[in-house]
């Protein structure tokens, strides 16, 4: 009897355990994956001391919820697919036109200045489409640029005189490489991407700017079309940029990256 009353005592505690853990789930049961390739500052190193602009911010927003963040490293397309798919909960770095179907915050955490990129002894700056008539222009695959360069390259892209695409994680420095022994004549690639990619190579002054495409584009953490959780996701994220740019902290952080305030 004494055995059957104390199995039925752990049964009961058994039994409290699991209803607690349904009701009050410990503070890190929830984890969040994000994903990307390279495209520092925004992302970063996997581990390392600076993570990623983007990276940082979804840790410190979302850590405050009691919810973890996963950074990955994967390759741009695959990326977009996985998110897509529902696979991963959020892309790094997104701008709309990379995948309009995804959940996008109302606050960008950043924006995308695109400019074109020439060896120093070339005479051509990007003036518009039209000055582009001339030019071997490298890009990456499944980029976004804006809406009339992405069209620009998706006509051109099977005439190796005018557009030549690249994929892979080392398409940067695929492009930089081209430029420099000349198999293209410009490149297009962010402005932070770039130029912090340069000195980190020991590079600067390799390539310079030959103008920049204007309007900028906003930059976000998109989330999976795919998950539930989603909107709650982009809402909480949303939430918390508004609060770190009013805080200061946004612009703290931006500067430990040696990059320039947002307005």
């Amino acid at each position: 009897m004494g055995r059957g009353r104390g199995s039925l005592k752990r049964g009961w505690q058994a039994l409290a355990l699991l209803v607690a853990s349904l009701l009050f789930p410990s503070a890190h049961a929830e984890t969040l994956v994000i994903a990307g390739d390279i495209w520092c500052p925004i992302n970063c190193e996997p581990g390392s001391r600076k993570p990623g602009v983007f990276v940082e911010l979804a840790q410190e927003i979302f850590g405050e919820a009691g919810i973890d963040v996963e950074y990955r490293l994967v390759n741009w397309a695959r990326a977009v697919h996985d998110t897509r798919n529902g696979r991963l909960d959020a892309l790094i770095g997104a701008g709309i036109q990379d995948a309009p179907d995804f959940v996008f915050t109302a606050t960008p955490p950043g924006v995308s200045r695109m400019c074109f990129y020439v060896a120093p002894n070339s005479q051509w700056r990007y003036r518009g489409l039209e000055s582009l008539a001339n030019v071997r222009l490298g890009s990456i695959n499944s980029y976004s640029y804006g809406q009339e360069l992405d069209t620009y390259i998706r006509i051109k892209r099977d005439d190796p005189a005018r557009v030549q695409v690249v994929s892979g994680d080392q398409a940067l420095e695929m492009n930089v490489e081209k430029v420099l022994l000349g198999r293209i004549d410009a490149t297009i690639e962010n402005a932070w991407v770039m130029d912090a990619w340069l000195a980190e190579s020991g590079q600067q002054g390799k390539l310079v700017k030959a103008g920049c495409r204007l309007p900028d584009v906003p930059i976000f953490l998109a989330f999976s079309p795919a998950l539930k959780g989603s909107a709650r996701h982009a809402a909480l994220f949303d939430t918390g940029l508004k609060r770190l740019r009013e805080s200061g902290r946004m612009n703290a952080l931006l500067q430990r990256y040696g990059l320039p305030p947002l307005d």
